[in-house]
């Protein structure tokens, strides 16, 4: 994160909560310190809260396939694209939590997935312009054979079907427009970068 340590940067006037719900939506009042060293004008923003959450691509290197998940989601279907997206695996984390917990868990909730080894691939904003969504996503070894149906808990009304795909294929939907979703896409094309050198390790 960065931070030059001059509290003037940002100025926030005001700042409420407009609604607290399954996410909380905040109001901001700011004003910032321009690229030419004057201020903005008082500047009005909405936030969606979202707080921080975790992803992981299972992979299998014995088998080089991955495992993903494919799920129902209101932002695709409000925006009018395919609402049934394919992801990785990916959950919430709670205050106390390491992403590395949380993926864990995730995996075995959302895939009845077993992850016996991580890696990191970096942490990320997706959509930095409205939401405050910080993602730590990871590379997780698993074993991808028996894997599949339908998974996730009844209680938060999760309807998840569990896809065991070749590496390659996937990483390919992604550029083929199978494959829209952050979530799925930036650890494929991470996976399709350094595929061979974690094969090898991982072998």
């Amino acid at each position: 994160m960065s931070d030059d340590g001059d509290p003037d940067r940002v100025d926030i006037v005001e700042r409420t909560v407009a609604h607290d719900g399954f996410f909380r939506l905040e109001t901001y009042a700011l004003s910032h310190r321009k690229f030419d060293g004057g201020r903005t004008p008082v500047l009005r923003r909405e936030l969606l809260e979202r707080g921080r959450t975790a992803v992981v691509l299972p992979y299998d290197p014995v088998e080089d396939a991955v495992v993903l998940v494919e799920q129902f989601r209101i932002g695709a279907y409000a925006g009018g694209w395919e609402p049934w997206l394919i992801e990785a695996v990916a959950g919430t984390m709670e205050a106390d939590e390491a992403p590395e917990d949380v993926v864990r868990r995730e995996a075995r909730e959302e895939a009845d997935c077993r992850i016996t080894e991580l890696e990191p691939i970096g942490t990320f904003l997706l959509s930095p312009g409205a939401c405050s969504e910080a993602c730590a996503m990871f590379l997780g070894r698993t074993d991808s054979r028996g894997l599949g149906g339908i998974h996730g808990l009844a209680e938060e009304g999760e309807d998840i079907r569990v896809l065991v795909m070749p590496a390659t294929e996937a990483i390919v939907g992604v550029g083929d427009g199978r494959i829209t979703s952050a979530y799925g896409a930036i650890p494929l094309l991470w996976l399709a970068t350094n595929r061979e050198a974690i094969r090898a390790r991982w072998r």
